[in-house]
């Protein structure tokens, strides 16, 4: 069963009806319930919106505590800024993440060539191989929206970047964790190989 966290943020119906489309026949729930995201073989930590806001209604569901062990032992793949929650620190809101990885999320640079927020497809860079990438080919198109990003962080758990100004982190792999800036569920054929290859990866 794959567990779709549900922390009051974030594209839920559309992360749901990919994973649906793609795997009708293995069980997906939207739930905030830590009772069920514990005993899900699989979790997706989703999410849109401020950090700040997401940090709040994420704590006011009591979810942290979950979200933290699941990150530590099961299959768990972040999309956007569920990626950035799980590092230290955010810019926006001068706000403290999860703290599960190390890392500050930073706000794009603005300048008359470059529009703020990032939105729209670019390729990413594979910059190591992993299971989410298989069948996937490096240079791949994908779907960002988004004002910040993750800097500052240990190279070797960056496993894809892009480029908008400079160069940025597009996905991360650390043990059981494997999270991405961009939309797979908004990334057509592309986005929906990753999501399979998320739900056929065992540790």
């Amino acid at each position: 069963m794959i567990a779709i966290i549900d922390y009051g943020m974030g594209n839920l119906k559309s992360v749901h009806n990919a994973f649906k489309f793609i795997a009708p026949k293995m069980e997906s729930v939207v739930t905030s319930d830590p009772a069920i995201i514990s005993k899900a073989e699989r979790v997706v930590f989703p999410g849109q919106g401020a950090m700040p806001d997401c940090i709040r209604e994420l704590d006011k569901r009591g979810l942290r505590k979950i979200i933290i062990e699941s990150a530590m032992n099961k299959p768990f793949l972040g999309i956007c800024i569920g990626l950035q929650m799980l590092f230290d620190k955010s810019e926006e809101g001068d706000v403290q993440g999860l703290g599960i990885l190390e890392g500050s999320v930073n706000r794009f640079k603005s300048s008359k060539n470059l529009k703020i927020p990032h939105m729209g497809w670019n390729e990413v860079h594979q910059n190591a191989p992993h299971p989410v990438w298989k069948n996937i080919a490096s240079n791949e198109r994908f779907y960002f929206i988004h004002s910040y990003y993750v800097q500052e962080i240990d190279t070797s758990i960056r496993t894809g970047s892009a480029n908008y100004g400079n160069s940025f982190t597009a996905a991360i792999a650390h043990k059981n964790i494997f999270a991405v800036q961009f939309h797979p569920e908004k990334s057509a054929e592309s986005g929906l190989q990753l999501l399979r290859n998320f739900i056929s990866w065992t540790l």
